[in-house]
C-alpha cells in the first residue's frame, strides 16, 4: 500500500536551530489536528442529542456523518505526532553525526536501531492512512446504505420502521444548523489555508472532513426553510441527498485507496491519504476553483485573457449582475400565466387570496411572500378502493395456486338462497375455509349461513369540478405522510368511496354481485359515490367506477365457485331440457303450454268442486264440460281422443239400438210359437258354434230326438254367393 524504497524525511542541515524549527512545525499541526477532532466530536455528539431529543431524523443523520469524521482528525493528530517525533529523532541524529566530525564508528552497524521513529513513520503512512481511508469509506457507504434502505421501507405500511421525524422547533433547528455550518466552513478554510504548506499538506484531509459537515448542515437548514413553508418533501429529499453525499465520498476515497497501490511515486514522496478527497477540497479552497477557472480560459484563448481590461470589468461587476440577474428572476417570479386548462389559486401564507383564475395571467408579489398554486381540474385522477390492484390478464381465473394473499381484504356481501339451506355445501364464509360435506343446521355459523366475501378490485376515477377548485382546496390538506402513496384529501376521498361501495355491496347478495341482473352495479356504486361526494362539499366529479376483478376469495373457494357454477348451469340446462318436453308434449296433447296451463287450473277445480260438492253435482259436471270443451277448442291430440270416443261411444250405441230393434222385431213370432222359436234359436245357436268345430260331441240328449244330416261337399274355389248369403243371414 505504500512505498517500498527508504523515505528521505527532509535535506540535512548543519544549524541545529533550523531542525528544532521542524518540530514546532509539526506541534502546531498536531494542536490543529486535535482542535479538529474536539470539535469534530462535539459537534457531532450535539447533533446527535439534539436530533433524538427533538425527533428530527435529519439532525440524527447528519450527525453520524459528522462522528465519521472523527477518524479523519484522529489519525491526522497521531500522523503529525509521529512527524514530530522523527523530527525530534533526525535533529538527535544530526547533532551526533556533527559532533563525530565524519570518524568512522566501530557502532556504525547499528545505526539502523536510531531510525525508529522514522520507521514508526514511515508504517504510518503504508499502513495506518490505508486502514483509517479504508475505515471512513466503509462507515461512509455504510451510512449510504442503511439510510436508503430505510427510506425505501417508509412507504412500505406493512414494516415497522421508524418514521421520518421533523422536530417542532424549525426556528432553533435553523438557527442551530446555519451557525454550525457557518463555523465550520470557516475552520475549514482556516485548515486549508494552513495546508497549503508543504509541512502541513496532510491538514487537506481534515479541511475536507471539516467542510463537509458545513455542506451537510448547510442542506439541513435549506430542508428546513423548506419544510416552514409547508414542504415537507425537501426535508426529505435533503435526507436522501445527504446518503447520495456520503456514498459519493466513500467511493471517491476507495478510488483514491486504490490509485495509490499502483499511483508512482518519487524517493522523497509520501503518498496522499485516500481519505483527503479532492472534491472536498475543492469546496474547502473555493478559491483554486476560481484560478482552475481562469487558467482553463488563458488555455483555450491561447493568451493571457484574465489580465485583460474586459475580463477585469466582468470580475468586478458579477456581484451587480448577479443582483440584476436575482431583481430580473424576482420580477419573473410575480408573473404566472395559467392555461386554459387550468385553474389557480393565490397563496399567502397559506391563505387563499382573490378568486379562482382559469386561462389568465396573474399578478403576485414575489417569492416567498406569494406563491400561486396550479391544478389541472381536467385531468382524470384515479384512486384503488381496497388492495393493491391485481396484474391484469387476458383471462381472469377465480381459482389461484398457492396460499391466498391475507393482505387483501375482501367485500362482505349477503349469503346467497341458496347458501341458506342446510343441505348445500357452504363455500365461503367470511374467509372461512371452504368445505365439501353438507352442513348441518345446528352444527352451522349463523355468519357463515348470512354472509360471504367477495374479492374485487374498484378504482375510482374522478376529476375536479370545474367550479369546485375552493371546495376542493379547504376539503382537507394535500399533507401526504410517509408509508402511504395518498395525501390527506385523497385518502378522504377514499375513505368515503370505500364507505358507500361496502355499503351498497352487504345489500346485495352473493349471486347479485357476481352475476348481476337488471340494473348495473357499476352506476349504483358511481351514483352513490358521487352523492356522498356532493353531501360532503369536496368539489370532486365522479367520472366512473372500475371493478377489473369481481371474484370469490382467493383459495379452495374460487375453484368451488366455478364448480358450482357448473354445476347451476346443468341443473338449468336439465330444467330447460324437461320445460322442453313438457312444451313439445303440451303442444302435442291440447296445442300449446298456454292451453295445458288453462286445462290443468280447471282439472284442479274440477278436483276441487268434487271435494266439495261431489263428483255428479251439477258444478262438476259443467266444469268437466268447460275442460273438455278447452281441449276439443286446442284440436291436438288429446282432442283426437277424446273425437275417437265420442266416435266409439256412438257406434257402441247404435250396435245397441239394432240389437235391441231386432230383439224388439222377434218378439211376435215368440208370443205366437214359444217352442218353436226356441227350438229354432237353440238350433241357430248350435250351427253358428258347431260350424268352425272339426270333432262333434252330442251328450245328454234324448237319441230318439237326434237327426243327423251329414253332407259332403267339395269345397269350391271363388266366389260362391250361397255361403255368403248363408253366413250373412247367421249373422
Amino acid at each position: 500500500m505504500g512505498i517500498a524504497a527508504e523515505p528521505h524525511y527532509g535535506f540535512r542541515r548543519k544549524v541545529s536551530s533550523d531542525m528544532t524549527k521542524d518540530q514546532f512545525v509539526y506541534q502546531q499541526a498536531t494542536r490543529v489536528s486535535g482542535f479538529g477532532l474536539a470539535i469534530q466530536a462535539a459537534l457531532g455528539f450535539f447533533l446527535l442529542i439534539f436530533g433524538r431529543v427533538s425527533g428530527d431524523s435529519a439532525f440524527v443523520l447528519a450527525s453520524i456523518y459528522v462522528l465519521v469524521g472523527i477518524l479523519v482528525w484522529v489519525a491526522l493528530m497521531v500522523l503529525f505526532h509521529q512527524h514530530r517525533l522523527e523530527r525530534i529523532e533526525a535533529l538527535e541524529n544530526e547533532d551526533i553525526e556533527h559532533q563525530r566530525g565524519g570518524a568512522k564508528s566501530v557502532f556504525e552497524g547499528e545505526r539502523e536501531v536510531s531510525d525508529a521513529a522514522a520507521r514508526r513513520l514511515r508504517f504510518m503512512h503504508q499502513w495506518l492512512m490505508p486502514i483509517v481511508s479504508a475505515l471512513v469509506a466503509l462507515c461512509l457507504g455504510a451510512v449510504c446504505y442503511t439510510t436508503l434502505q430505510w427510506l425505501g421501507r417508509l412507504d412500505d405500511a406493512s414494516t415497522t420502521v421508524t418514521t421520518f421525524g421533523v422536530g417542532v422547533q424549525l426556528g432553533w433547528q435553523l438557527a442551530i444548523c446555519t451557525a454550525l455550518a457557518l463555523g465550520t466552513f470557516i475552520f475549514s478554510r482556516f485548515v486549508a489555508g494552513m495546508a497549503q504548506q508543504p509541512a502541513w499538506q496532510n491538514l487537506r484531509g481534515g479541511a475536507g472532513a471539516m467542510v463537509g459537515n458545513a455542506l451537510v448542515l448547510f442542506a439541513v437548514a435549506v430542508g428546513i426553510v423548506f419544510q416552514v413553508f409547508r414542504k415537507p418533501t425537501v426535508l426529505e429529499g435533503v435526507t436522501y441527498g445527504i446518503a447520495i453525499f456520503a456514498g459519493v465520498v466513500a467511493a471517491e476515497i476507495l478510488m483514491n485507496l486504490i490509485l495509490n497501490i499502483y499511483r508512482p511515486r518519487r524517493k522523497q514522496e509520501f503518498s496522499r491519504p485516500a481519505f483527503d478527497s479532492k472534491l472536498l477540497g475543492l469546496a474547502a479552497a473555493p478559491d483554486s476553483i476560481v484560478r482552475s477557472i481562469n487558467e482553463a480560459v488563458n488555455y483555450q484563448f491561447g493568451f493571457d485573457i484574465t489580465s485583460s481590461w474586459g475580463y477585469q470589468l466582468l470580475l468586478r461587476s458579477v456581484l451587480r449582475l448577479g443582483v440584476l440577474g436575482v431583481a430580473v428572476l424576482l420580477l419573473m417570479s410575480m408573473i404566472v400565466v395559467v392555461q386554459p386548462g387550468e385553474q389557480a389559486v393565490r397563496l399567502r401564507g397559506g391563505r387563499i387570496i382573490g378568486d379562482v383564475a382559469q386561462g389568465s395571467l396573474i399578478f403576485k408579489w414575489p417569492w416567498p411572500f406569494e406563491s400561486i398554486e396550479r391544478f389541472d381540474v381536467g385531468r382524470i385522477r384515479s384512486i384503488v378502493l381496497g388492495p393493491t390492484l391485481l396484474p391484469s390478464t387476458k383471462v381472469n381465473f377465480w381459482p389461484i395456486e398457492g396460499e391466498p394473499d391475507a393482505s387483501r381484504p375482501g367485500f362482505i356481501v349477503l349469503a346467497s338462497s341458496a347458501a341458506k339451506s342446510p343441505s348445500v355445501q357452504v363455500v365461503v364464509a367470511l374467509g372461512a375455509p371452504p368445505t365439501t360435506a353438507p352442513v348441518d343446521s345446528g352444527e352451522a355459523s349463523p355468519v357463515a349461513t348470512q354472509f360471504a366475501l367477495v374479492d374485487a378490485d374498484i378504482v375510482l376515477e374522478y376529476r375536479v369540478k370545474v367550479d369546485g377548485l375552493l371546495d376542493y382546496l379547504n376539503f382537507a390538506s394535500d399533507a401526504r405522510s410517509r408509508r402511504t402513496a395518498l395525501d390527506m384529501r385523497e385518502r378522504a376521498l377514499k375513505a368515503m368511496a370505500l364507505r358507500e361501495v361496502s355499503q351498497l355491496l352487504s345489500t346485495r347478495t352473493l349471486d347479485e354481485v357476481l352475476s348481476p341482473r337488471g340494473d348495473s352495479l357499476v352506476r349504483q356504486l358511481k351514483e352513490r359515490t358521487q352523492a356522498a361526494f356532493d353531501r360532503s362539499g369536496c368539489g370532486v366529479e365522479v367520472v366512473g367506477i372500475l371493478i377489473p376483478v369481481l371474484r370469490p376469495p382467493a383459495g379452495q373457494a374460487a375453484g368451488m365457485f366455478e364448480e358450482l357454477s357448473i354445476d347451476i348451469q346443468n341443473a338449468r340446462k336439465v330444467i330447460d331440457e324437461a320445460n322442453r318436453l313438457v312444451n313439445t308434449t303440451m303442444s302435442t296433447l291440447v296445442g300449446s303450454p298456454e292451453v295445458a296451463t288453462r286445462v290443468v287450473a280447471g282439472i284442479n277445480t274440477l278436483r276441487a268442486i268434487e271435494k266439495e260438492q261431489g263428483k255428479d253435482s251439477p258444478a262438476a259436471a259443467t266444469q268437466r264440460a268447460s275442460i273438455e270443451k278447452t281441449i276439443v277448442d286446442a284440436r291436438a291430440q288429446a282432442a283426437s281422443v277424446i273425437g275417437l270416443a265420442q266416435a266409439r261411444r256412438w257406434d257402441m250405441l247404435m250396435r245397441a239400438k239394432s240389437t235391441t230393434s231386432e230383439v224388439l222385431g222377434q218378439a211376435p213370432s215368440y208370443r205366437a210359437a214359444p217352442e218353436l222359436y226356441r227350438e229354432r234359436a237353440i238350433m241357430a245357436v248350435l250351427s253358428r258354434a258347431l260350424a268352425s268345430a272339426r270333432i262333434k260331441y252330442v251328450l245328454a240328449i234324448d237319441p230318439s230326438r237326434v237327426d243327423f244330416d251329414v253332407q259332403m261337399e267339395q269345397p269350391e274355389p271363388g266366389l260362391n254367393l250361397g255361403d255368403y248369403l248363408e253366413k250373412k243371414d247367421q249373422k
